[in-house]
Parts: C-alpha cells; structure tokens; sequence
C-alpha cells in the first residue's frame, strides 16, 4: 500500500511544489535533503564507507535518473497536469523493450511487439498531436517521454558499473550526487534569483516535505522491503496501478479533468504495461534491483 498511494502521490506533490518554488531548486533541495538523511541512516546502521569509484557510478546514474529524468518531470510539471504526467513515465517499459532490442539487435516476440505498439498508441491518444486547442503541453510531453527512456536505458547501464553492496546506501548516494547536479542546474538556470522565501506556500512546503519523507525515504525503503518478502509480479503491479493513484489524487486534490480521451488512454497504456510485464516475468522472473530505479526520481 506504501509503495501504491505514496510513489503514485507523488506527482501531485510535485506540481504544489513548484506553485511557489523553482523547479529544479526544489528538486535538488529535496535530494539533498532525502539523500543525506538516507546516506547518514545507513552508515550507522554499518554500511562501509563507499570506495571512489562506487561514487563515481552513483553520480553517473544520479544525472541519468535525476538530473536529467526528474529534473524533465519537474519541468514539465509547470505545463503538463500530474496524471498525465504519471502515465507517460509509466512507459518506461515500453523504452526498456525497445532499447534493449536495438542493444541486443534481435527483435522483441510477437506479445511484447504489440504491447508496445499498443503502448505508444495510447501516448500518441494522450497527447493527441494533431489537437490544436493546445490542451497538452508538447514540449513537456516530450520532456516526460525523454524521462522515461532515460529510466529504461539507467538499468541497463548500471549492471556495467561498480556497486555499492547495501542497495540504499547506494540509492542515497545516486540523491546527493543527483542533488549536487539539480542545484548546479538550477543555478545555471537562475533558479536561485527567483526564489522567494516569503512567498513560498503553505502547500509548496507541504509537497516537498511530502516528497522527501514518503516518496524517497518511506516509499523507497517499503519498495526494497517488498523486494525480499513478496512475489515479483506482485511488486511489479505498482507500475500500473501507480498512475491510477496519480489520476485519481490529481482530480481530487488539484482539481485536474479526467477527460473520456485521458481516461481512455490510462486504460490503453496502462494494459500495454502489463502485458510486457507478465511476458517479462514468464522469460526471467525477475524484478529490477531497487537501486537501479531510483523512483526517488519517481518516488517520484
């Protein structure tokens, strides 16, 4: 249940955040934060010091998931409402297909070709190019799609990298180097001129606390929980059912329309997702290491 309400709430902490915060200002606030409370957890709870080159990996894999994937998200908050936001990043199996085909040259079966084929339809009804009443952020839209390969293609990746042996303390380390970058980002982007301390909201507060303590500390930490104590398809669920929460938590708490076409589209890219897991569970029965997703980036 942690990891359902509390990872698919997220994206609607993002957007009050943002009401009176810099993006990427908030964004790397808050990994800074989650990180260093996460990395200070752990190495008294006896995890070994990292060695230089474990550092190196988690800042590689900390631009990929956060600098670049969350900092899209943050961004695209701005213009793109959270649960349309929620289910283009629940593609990121559909770009792990797809990627892994062209890493590997060898095209996917038949059942997963058509989950993505299925997929991307569901995108192109979501977003609906054609539309010219603007009523979906292009720019955004695609900087969520960006996002979301670069959660697809970090996995694939991080296999080849030197890693911590304590999965947290290492995702603490992808935050603060993540972190470190969002705050050098946001001063290139002159995230720092514009904020405002006097008027930052009540409920701006309130979605970056949100973010650091449920969706990096105890969303992430029930997701590597549930790893070792329930079945793989059964983790996995929270990848579809984790928009459904965003949708239905944007309607009520933002006020976002869930429209005939929003809600066709969940059910069509939502249904191409489980069809690409439950082929993936039946070819290796396996679920990717928790450090290897960072959902702080989508704990989000």
């Amino acid at each position: 249940m942690c990891v359902y309400f509390f990872w698919g709430s997220t994206y609607v902490a993002i957007r009050f955040a943002i009401e009176t915060m810099p993006p990427f200002w908030m964004a790397g606030i808050r990994f800074l934060i989650a990180g260093s409370a996460l990395y200070l957890f752990r190495r008294w709870r006896g995890d070994r010091a990292p060695a230089g080159r474990e550092w190196a990996s988690a800042a590689l894999l900390g631009a990929m998931l956060l600098v670049c994937g969350n900092g899209a998200v943050v961004w695209a908050e701005q213009y793109v409402p959270s649960g349309i936001t929620s289910l283009l990043i629940a593609t990121t199996p559909l770009w792990l297909t797809i990627i892994s085909s062209l890493l590997t040259r060898k095209l996917p079966g038949f059942g997963s070709l058509a989950a993505v084929l299925l997929g991307f339809g569901g995108i192109l009804l979501l977003i609906n190019p054609w539309q010219q009443d603007g009523s979906i952020h292009l720019p955004g839209a695609l900087a969520i799609n960006t996002s979301a390969m670069l959660w697809a293609v970090a996995p694939l990746i991080a296999r080849r990298l030197p890693r911590s042996s304590s999965p947290l303390l290492e995702t603490s380390m992808e935050m603060l180097a993540g972190g470190a970058g969002l705050t050098i980002l946001a001063t290139l982007n002159g995230d720092w001129a514009r904020v405002d301390l006097a008027a930052i909201s009540l409920r701006s507060l309130g979605g970056m606390a949100y973010l650091i303590i449920f969706g990096s500390l105890v969303g992430f930490s029930a997701y590597s929980f549930l790893l070792t104590a329930a079945p793989p398809p059964v983790v996995a669920t929270y990848a579809y059912v984790n928009p459904m929460v965003a949708i239905a938590v944007g309607a009520l708490l933002a006020g976002e329309v869930i429209t005939p076409r929003v809600l066709a589209a969940a059910i069509v890219i939502v249904s191409s997702v489980v069809l690409i897991n439950l082929g993936e569970h039946k070819k290796t029965q396996v679920v990717p290491d928790p450090a290897e997703i960072e959902q702080a980036g989508r704990a989000e």
